[in-house]
């Protein structure tokens, strides 16, 4: 901190992965993933082993949690959606607070606007609250083009590298996506790059003010496609078996996602998903070196989380936009300065809950109006274990509803098919309840699920 600065707020750094689901990780008992990094930052802080996205897609996820509100409630139900400029959003509240609010990585608040600009600074990030962003292209996103269209792509020009990673992409990546490893080393790799930004964002504060970092990495979303030497790594790497891909009680819309993979292709496939990981670890571990030269580690707040998660087989499911827990559940653990540390909650949280969490570590008051809630008073609980949260998290998108309890989740599709089952004795959702159910009680879910999803919001 420069002379005659005075004690400000907490720094907060958000580091958020792409379609990373929430059993994938070393702290959640995973063995088959290396990520220490991580592990170390859940181990001083607390974890929250029941984080559910409010969509199980980038946009949707993205904009609830930069507005507090439920994807329906805001219109965003799918990748086409825009975040409205008349929203708030938490990003604009700390930069209010006095913040300089900073992003690297993919926004996704306006996925169908292509262009990133090539220093990643379009001026509507401004308009969203951020003071020095460097949004990234998404590696899919980056793949469209043959010439720059944001930061990254630029970076593979200056670099001799574009035309190599646009035809990996074009030939490679045409039809279904596949899990090969990336014709780039880790320092040109996407999220190699954006780990590398970040850092160097954080060596470049001044200490006047206190920052909000947003760190968006784009993996380990699919193609699966780690630098070759963590593909090498993983090569024999013992993965989980897929949950059974019995879809007979699924609705149709499930069953038209059901891909036919071999078990070979889905062994690869988890284990360039494992690398992939371990890239962005790798990464976590130089921002946090970062932070550490600067001196401002013990007054930063880290969280660490993720917008969805990744069937990668399970049902004979992929990706996401689906409603079970691998596509719907995401890691989250938050450390810094009076958090506790190995502290493990299993209350109920909602992604967007980070929202209203990071404006109250920051000092902010609460804003009103929105869905999300703080997770301040979770973590302070003198029993943060038995604490309870949420007693449902909501979640909707253009092709259903759904709502997750401790012990059932419960989806209703648009076309009017109906699922629900037992989590406690059914994790992998193998039975499909609601066929069994009677009339009655199939309307109470339905109108448990409307009063959750509006929470008489409309009404004012």
């Amino acid at each position: 901190m420069p002379n005659g600065a005075v004690s400000r707020q907490p720094n907060l750094l958000l580091i958020m992965a792409d379609q990373w689901r929430f059993d994938y990780v070393g702290y959640a008992g995973a063995g088959f993933v290396n990520t220490p990094n991580i592990d170390r930052l859940a181990a001083g802080g607390t974890v929250f082993t029941h984080c559910f996205t409010n969509g199980a897609l980038c946009t949707p996820s993205r904009i609830a949690l930069a507005t507090g509100l439920n994807t329906e409630r805001i219109g965003a139900i799918d990748n086409e959606a825009y975040l409205p400029r008349s929203v708030t959003t938490y990003y604009q509240r700390l930069r209010d607070e006095g913040y300089e609010v900073g992003c690297v990585g993919k926004l996704d608040l306006a996925k169908r606007d292509r262009y990133n600009g090539i220093r990643g600074q379009r001026p509507c990030t401004f308009g969203w609250g951020f003071t020095d962003p460097h949004e990234v292209e998404g590696k899919m996103h980056a793949g469209t083009s043959p010439t720059p269209i944001g930061p990254y792509t630029q970076h593979l020009q200056e670099r001799g590298l574009l035309d190599a990673f646009y035809r990996d992409y074009r030939n490679a990546r045409g039809g279904p996506r596949v899990a090969d490893s990336s014709v780039l080393e880790v320092g040109d790799f996407a999220d190699g790059y954006i780990g590398r930004q970040s850092a160097a964002w954080i060596l470049d504060r001044t200490g006047e003010f206190p920052w909000h970092l947003f760190v968006s990495f784009v993996g380990p979303h699919d193609p699966y496609d780690p630098p070759a030497d963590y593909s090498t790594k993983n090569r024999d790497q013992a993965v989980p078996d897929p949950a059974p891909a019995d879809l007979s009680q699924r609705p149709p819309f499930i069953q038209r996602r059901a891909r036919n993979r071999t078990d070979k292709h889905t062994t690869h496939a988890r284990r360039q998903y494992a690398a992939s990981i371990e890239v962005i670890d790798d990464m976590v571990g130089e921002i946090l070196a970062a932070l550490e030269e600067t001196g401002e580690r013990d007054n930063t707040i880290i969280i660490f989380t993720s917008d969805h998660g990744d069937m990668m087989g399970d049902l004979g499911l992929w990706q996401k936009t689906l409603p079970y827990d691998p596509a719907n559940r995401v890691p989250l653990c938050i450390a810094g300065p009076d958090i506790p540390a190995g502290q493990i909650s299993e209350a109920l949280v909602s992604l967007f809950d980070l929202n209203p969490t990071l404006c109250e570590l920051a000092g902010a008051p609460t804003q009103a109006g929105i869905d999300a809630r703080s997770l301040v008073p979770l973590i302070h609980s003198p029993e943060p274990a038995n604490c309870t949260h949420r007693e449902v998290c909501y979640f909707a998108l253009r092709q259903f509803q759904g709502l997750r309890t401790r012990d059932r989740l419960y989806v209703q599709h648009s076309d009017g098919e109906r699922e629900l089952y037992d989590m406690a004795g059914d994790p992998h959702c193998q039975r499909n309840l609601a066929p069994e159910l009677d009339r009655s009680e199939l309307i109470d879910w339905q109108r448990r699920l409307i009063a959750v999803g509006v929470e008489g919001k409309w009404r004012h």
